[in-house]
Parts: structure tokens; sequence; C-alpha cells
């Protein structure tokens, strides 16, 4: 039994296939409003199973699955509007007080036993200080890349 079950009403059914042949907007929307009509298991639809939508239409199934869970969830002008992009805005684990202590370290002796600090060293000794609560290597080797610190 699917979880996402579309159920269009007439007027959506109308819609969809007036918008799917007017040949105005997007390849995208066309074909999202061709998955659910395809999929539209009330009275008046064909109730294809996804597998079979996949197969007529060219799409995985996964994109069949994700259509229908978002008509449920967000609704109909969703399914069919375009997301606006967010941009993730990332959190800056490094400040300058940090910066300048990682470029201190770095360019210090290495820890017994090393020819030289690692970026993983580099990243273990930033948090073992206290200087950040966690940290990546990767993020130390941006930070030095960042600073024309070359590493090694």
């Amino acid at each position: 039994m699917k979880k996402y079950v579309v159920r269009l009403s007439k007027n959506e059914r109308k819609r969809l296939k007036k918008f799917s042949t007017s040949g105005r907007g997007s390849a995208r929307s066309f074909m999202r409003a061709r998955i659910l009509l395809k999929a539209d298991q009330s009275d008046k639809g064909p109730g294809w199973s996804d597998e079979q939508i996949s197969e007529a239409l060219d799409v995985t199934v996964q994109t069949v699955e994700r259509i229908r869970k978002q008509l449920v969830e967000e609704g109909f002008e969703a399914v069919l509007s375009r997301r606006e992009y967010k941009q993730k805005v990332s959190r800056k684990k490094i400040d300058g007080d940090v910066e300048a202590r990682l470029i201190a370290l770095s360019c210090s002796e290495p820890p017994e036993g090393r020819a030289r600090w690692t970026l993983r060293l580099l990243a273990d000794k930033v948090v073992e200080l206290g200087y950040v609560e966690n940290i990546s290597h990767e993020a130390i080797r941006q930070t030095l890349k960042k600073t024309k610190l070359n590493h090694g």
C-alpha cells in the first residue's frame, strides 16, 4: 500500500491536462503534470503504478515517488512551481582568533616523533587545546590555503 496516494479533483485534473498540452512552461513542469495525471487514483484517473509511469515517461521510480510525496505534503501548487533556491549559510568555525592560533601552531615544532604537522594532527590539536569544539582536517586545509601558508 502506497503511503502517498494521488487523488486529483476534477478541477486539478482539468488544469493539469490543459497545462500539459499548452506548450507554455518548463519541461520539468510538463513532466510533473504528466506524472500526476498517470498516478491519479481517483475514479476518473488511470491509477498507473510507479513502475508503469517510470517506464512510459522515462523517469526513475524514485522521481515518481518524490512527486507523489510532494503533492501530498506540500500541495498541488508546490509540485508545479519552481522552488526558490536558498543558499546554505555556512557556519565558520575558524574566526580570526582561531586562525591566528592555528597559524602559530602550524609554524611551531611538530609533536614528538613527527617530522612535521599533518592536517589531521593540526585538527586534533586545535580541538585538544579548546580553540574549537570540533573541526575537520579539510577546514584546516582551507584555512591554511587561504592564508597562503604552504603546509608540507
